[in-house]
């Protein structure tokens, strides 16, 4: 019988994402790129929770149902060298928003604002 993950570690996970997306909808640029390391680190974090049984390398002899699969743990390397790339090219990204601003808080968009107000009219009548 393969052992389920701990409580606290699918806590842990649905903490990292909930905090995660929240940073990820915030209008600071520096929020947005804490909030991305946040989600890849919960992802990283569930894909470890799906191999249920960590115990033999596949090369160590041993019980064949008592070796790890190696697919999540591949699937996790491959997902921190992409949080890696993203994380890296989102600072540049802030940098140069704070570059030209002096701020890194994300502007409204005038064609936003002009929509808002062609529909307030309509919201009071």
């Amino acid at each position: 019988m393969t052992p389920a993950p701990s409580l606290v570690l699918i806590l842990a996970v649905g903490v990292l994402y909930s905090c995660g997306f929240y940073l990820l909808l915030q209008r600071s640029l520096m929020r947005v790129v804490f909030g991305i390391l946040l989600l890849g680190h919960a992802a990283n974090l569930s894909l470890m929770l799906t191999d249920k049984a960590i115990t033999l390398p596949p090369l160590l002899p041993g019980e064949a149902s008592a070796m790890s699969d190696p697919l999540p743990q591949a699937m996790a390397l491959t997902a921190i060298v992409i949080t890696f790339g993203v994380t890296t090219f989102l600072l540049a990204l802030a940098y140069r928003v704070w570059l030209g601003d002096g701020d890194d808080e994300v502007p409204d968009d005038l064609e936003d604002r002009r929509i808002g107000r062609l529909q307030e009219p309509e919201e009071s009548a």
